[in-house]
């Protein structure tokens, strides 16, 4: 009687150390391609629960103040897919290179997210484009 409740109870540790929330992003980058100042900057990272436990995101933090992430507030279950929201602040004209830290129980439990792209205003001319147009007037 013993063997057989030492046998049962070293299966159900088993069980549940193989029991794990994977976490699978649809894209891992988000380009914003050349966008205008003052765009919207709001992007989404779409992920699904892969495994077999619910999956908590216990936190999402940027790398600079510019971009805001937003983590789902309740777990979500295996099989069922999620967002994380990423505001980038496009008042901000330069190229867009940041990285997103998510914290969650999953099987990998801290994903670097990217986004990346430039931000411009259209209402300034560069150095560079004022030289071609004034070539081109000659």
């Amino acid at each position: 009687m013993k063997q057989l409740i030492t046998i049962l109870f070293i299966g159900l540790i088993s069980f549940g150390i193989n029991a794990q929330a994977k976490i699978e992003f649809k894209s891992e980058t988000i380009d914003y391609g050349t966008i205008e100042k003052g765009s919207n900057g709001v992007r989404v990272f779409e992920f699904t629960n892969t495994g077999d436990e619910p999956l908590i995101i216990s936190k999402v933090s940027s790398t600079c103040g510019c971009t805001i992430p937003k983590k789902p507030k309740d777990p979500i279950l295996p099989g069922q897919t999620g967002v994380i929201e990423v505001k980038y602040d496009t008042n901000r004209v330069n190229p867009i290179r940041k990285t997103i830290t998510v914290l969650s129980n999953a099987e990998t439990p801290t994903i670097a997210l990217k986004i990346k792209g430039l931000v411009i205003d259209p209402s300034k001319v560069s150095v560079l484009d004022k030289k071609e147009k004034s070539v081109m007037q000659q």
